[in-house]
Order: structure tokens, then C-alpha cells, then sequence
């Protein structure tokens, strides 16, 4: 199977508004059940950061996102709440080194990567009414391309590339009356409902 394409990292008036309208679609496509699950899904993680770090919420959701990285979200709660009970474990060294960072009272914000999937991931999970970050992965990337790239790199730690899908993502939002919070995890809940026990999507990797 040939490679797909890399997603340009800046994207032209035209390209944009392809995404926008993807995104639009797949939300307004999405059942009952697939909004529900969207709109609950970051105040429901809202509640279990502040569950994790014992009422510090900058604690809970730092560790969240710092385990968030390839991992499905079951681990990532299990591996969060390990961490924040001194088993730091179950992941790559860059980020058992910034979760000790963060155990020891360092400032997430400052520990992420600024911009990254994680750094938004936080920020997100730490205020859900936000309406800057957007939480972008590779599920949210296929979205926006409207193909699935499999196991293919998408190169999202490209800042830019980032911010193009971010800013595709916010603009779709305000179409839809709403914000990135929102709107991200409807689509990233139709897209992986679709291809749920594909290469894309293992069975075992639900989204809560």
C-alpha cells in the first residue's frame, strides 16, 4: 500500500475550507449518543483530574496529558493515577521524566511542550469552557483529511501543521454554534466509532 500524502502544513483557502466543512459534517452526522458522550467528555475528565491529584487540579490534569501519548485513554487514567500514588511507570522515559517534573510541583504548562497535543490535552481537561486549545491527534487528523492513515506518520509535532488543523477545528466550531471542547471529541467519537477494530482503531481502545 502506497504511503498517503503529508498534510500540508499550512493550508491555502480552498484546502481550509475542505476541513471546515468535514469537520462540520462528521459532527452534524454524529447520533445522540456520539453528542452526549462529546459533550460530557472533558468535564467528565475535568472531574477525574481533580479526582487524581486530590483536588489539584493542575496535578490531576498534568499527569493525564503527560500519559496521554499513545496510549488508549483506559491506560492513560490507569498510568495518571499510578503516578500520582508514587508508581511512576508504563511509558516512554521523556514522559516518566516529566511526570516526576510535574509530581514535583512544576507547572504543566511549562513542562509540555508549548502547543503540542499534550500541552492543549491539559489545558483542556484543566477548563473545559476554554475556547483556545484544541486537542489534536492522529484520529482528529484523519478526520480533517477524510481518509484513515493507519499506522502512517502524520508529523504533528510540526508546529504549524498543528496549528492549521487547530485553526480548522475552531472555525468549524463557531460554524456549529459551538467550541473546540465540544466539537473535538464529537468528531474524534464518530471517527473512531467508524473505524473501530481496524489497524487505525484497535477494539480495546475506548475513548472513556
Amino acid at each position: 500500500m502506497s504511503k498517503l500524502p503529508m498534510l500540508p502544513t499550512r493550508a491555502d483557502d480552498k484546502t481550509m475550507e475542505q476541513y471546515v466543512e468535514r469537520v462540520v459534517a462528521v459532527v452534524q452526522g454524529a447520533t445522540e449518543d456520539q453528542v452526549e458522550r462529546g459533550e460530557n467528555w472533558y468535564p467528565m475528565a475535568n472531574s477525574l483530574a481533580e479526582y487524581i491529584g486530590q483536588g489539584d487540579m493542575k496535578l490531576g490534569a498534568g499527569l493525564l496529558a503527560v500519559f496521554s501519548a499513545n496510549k488508549s485513554w483506559t491506560q492513560n487514567k490507569i498510568l495518571a493515577e499510578d503516578a500520582a500514588n508514587g508508581n511512576v511507570h508504563g511509558h516512554v522515559e521523556d514522559a516518566l521524566a516529566k511526570a516526576r517534573r510535574i509530581l514535583n510541583g512544576e507547572d504543566p504548562m511549562i513542562v509540555l511542550p508549548e502547543d503540542s497535543k499534550t500541552w492543549n490535552f491539559y489545558r483542556t481537561i484543566l477548563d473545559p469552557a476554554d475556547p483556545d486549545p484544541v486537542v489534536i491527534d492522529r484520529h482528529v487528523h484523519d478526520a480533517i483529511a477524510g481518509m484513515p492513515y493507519g499506522n502512517q506518520d502524520r508529523n504533528l509535532s510540526n508546529k504549524t501543521r498543528y496549528a492549521t488543523l487547530a485553526h480548522a477545528v475552531r472555525l468549524a466550531s463557531r460554524e456549529l454554534g459551538t467550541i473546540p471542547s465540544v466539537a473535538q471529541p464529537i468528531l474524534w467519537i464518530v471517527h473512531t466509532d467508524l473505524t473501530r477494530g481496524t489497524g487505525t482503531r484497535p477494539k480495546d481502545q475506548g475513548y472513556a
